[in-house]
C-alpha cells in the first residue's frame, strides 16, 4: 500500500467520524415534554449532520471524485428493497412463530405512532450514510470493496456495542447483517435499497413486533415473548440473538454472491 494514500485516508475517515461525533454532541434538545417529538429530534440532528459532512467531503474534499450512489434505476431497485427486508425479517419471524418460541401475546396502543416510525426512518438513514456512504465508497474508491467492506462491518458492529454483552451470536448477526447490506449496496448501485431493508428490519421488528433492540424509549406495538431453546429464541435478546438470523443472513448473502456474479458475467 502507498503509505501517503494510506495515511490521507485514514486522516479523512477519521475527521469525518470523529468530526460528526463532536458537532452531534453540540446539538441542542428541542423543548418539549412529548417523548415521540423528542426522539424524532434526537434521530433528526445526527442525519442532517451526516448529511452535511457527506456533502463537503464529497464536493469540496474529494472534489466529486467520490460519490455516494443514490439514483441508480430508483424504482425497481427501491422493489428490490422490500421484497428482500419482507423476507429477511419475515422469513426469521415465520420460523420462530411455527417453532413457537416466540408468541404473540397483546397489543398495546402507541400515541404518535407515526412519528416513532419516522424517527426510525432518519435513523437508518443516519447509520446508512454514515457507514456505507462516504466513507465506504471511500475506502472502496481508494483501495478496493472487500478492504471497504471490512473496515465498514467493522465501524458497524462497533455502534451496535451492546451486541458484545450479548454474546457471540448476536455480535456474528451484526456482522452478517452488515455484509449483507453492503452487498445489497454493490448489487443494486444505490444506497436506497440498504436503507428499505434496514428500515424494515428495524421499523417492523422493534416498533411493531418487539423483537428487535433500538433506543430504549422506543415503543411496541405487539408484546411478544421468547420462550424456549435460547438458541433459537434469541432469550432476553430476542429476535437479534437467534440463530436463525444469522442461518437466513447466510442464505441472503450467498444469494446475493450468486446474483453478483451472474451480473459481472453478463456484463462481460
Amino acid at each position: 500500500m502507498n503509505n501517503e494514500k494510506l495515511i490521507s485516508t485514514i486522516l479523512k475517515t477519521v475527521i469525518f467520524f470523529i468530526g460528526w461525533a463532536i458537532l452531534i454532541s453540540f446539538t441542542p434538545d428541542i423543548q418539549t415534554h412529548n417523548q415521540a417529538f423528542l426522539r424524532l429530534w434526537w434521530e433528526f440532528s445526527p442525519l442532517v449532520v451526516v448529511v452535511l459532512l457527506s456533502v463537503i467531503f464529497v464536493f469540496v474534499v474529494e472534489k466529486g471524485k467520490v460519490k455516494i450512489p443514490l439514483a441508480s434505476r430508483i424504482f425497481k431497485n427501491s422493489l428490490i428493497g422490500i421484497v428482500l427486508g419482507i423476507l429477511w425479517l419475515g422469513s426469521v419471524v415465520a420460523v420462530l412463530l411455527l417453532t413457537k418460541t416466540m408468541n404473540i401475546q397483546s397489543q398495546n396502543d402507541i400515541d404518535y405512532i407515526w412519528i416513532w416510525i419516522l424517527a426510525s426512518l432518519f435513523n437508518v438513514v443516519m447509520q446508512e450514510f454514515l457507514v456505507r456512504g462516504y466513507l465506504y465508497q471511500l475506502w472502496k474508491q481508494k483501495y478496493n470493496r472487500i478492504l471497504a467492506t471490512v473496515l465498514t462491518t467493522i465501524l458497524f458492529t462497533a455502534m451496535h456495542g451492546g451486541a458484545f454483552e450479548a454474546g457471540i451470536i448476536p455480535v456474528l448477526n451484526i456482522v452478517l447483517m452488515s455484509i449483507f447490506i453492503t452487498l445489497l449496496l454493490e448489487y443494486t448501485g444505490t444506497i436506497v435499497a440498504p436503507i428499505i431493508v434496514h428500515f424494515i428490519w428495524n421499523t417492523i421488528g422493534a416498533i411493531i413486533l418487539g423483537g428487535v433492540s433500538l433506543a430504549g424509549d422506543y415503543p411496541n406495538l405487539i408484546n411478544s415473548t421468547f420462550l424456549g431453546d435460547s438458541l433459537i429464541s434469541g432469550g432476553v435478546y430476542r429476535i437479534e440473538g437467534s440463530i436463525v438470523v444469522l442461518i437466513v443472513n447466510l442464505i441472503l448473502i450467498t444469494y446475493l454472491l450468486i446474483l453478483s456474479k451472474r451480473m459481472s458475467n453478463i456484463n462481460i
